[in-house]
Parts: C-alpha cells; structure tokens; sequence
C-alpha cells in the first residue's frame, strides 16, 4: 500500500505533511505501526481477539444507543 500526497497550489510543507498523516490514520498505518512495535505472543493475540469480539458481541446485544431527548430551545419555558 502507497500513500501519494501532491503539493496543491500555495501549499506549505507543514501542510501537505498534515494531509499526510491525516491519510496514514484513515489507512491505518499508525495503528498496525503501534500493533506491531513488540512482539506479541499468538496466545495473547488470540486472547485480545477474543475480547474485542465478546464485546462486539455485548454491543450489539444492547441495540443502538438511545439519545436523550432535549428541549427545544425556541420553545418558552412552562
């Protein structure tokens, strides 16, 4: 996977490297880079799957969540 920033009219290095990191974080990349700084045991591994799906799992068991419903503002207070 290659990510390819072009330089937009009047744009400055600081920028084009913001734009750059922004897409590295929407790829992924920092987060796989983090994941894989130590090694980790395929036991730990499989336990950390397993975690993240138990609480998958847990969220979609208890539906979407459920917003409280605020005042209108423009309504006058009774």
């Amino acid at each position: 996977m290659s990510i390819r920033i072009k330089a937009r009219s009047g744009e400055g290095v600081e920028q084009m490297l913001r734009r750059f990191k922004k897409l590295c974080e929407k790829e992924g990349l920092t987060k796989d880079i983090k994941r894989k700084e130590f090694y980790e045991k395929p036991s730990e591994r499989k336990r950390r799957d397993m975690r993240k799906s138990i609480a998958r799992r847990a969220r979609e068991a208890m539906g979407p969540p459920v917003r409280p419903v605020r005042p209108n503002r423009d309504e006058p207070m009774r």
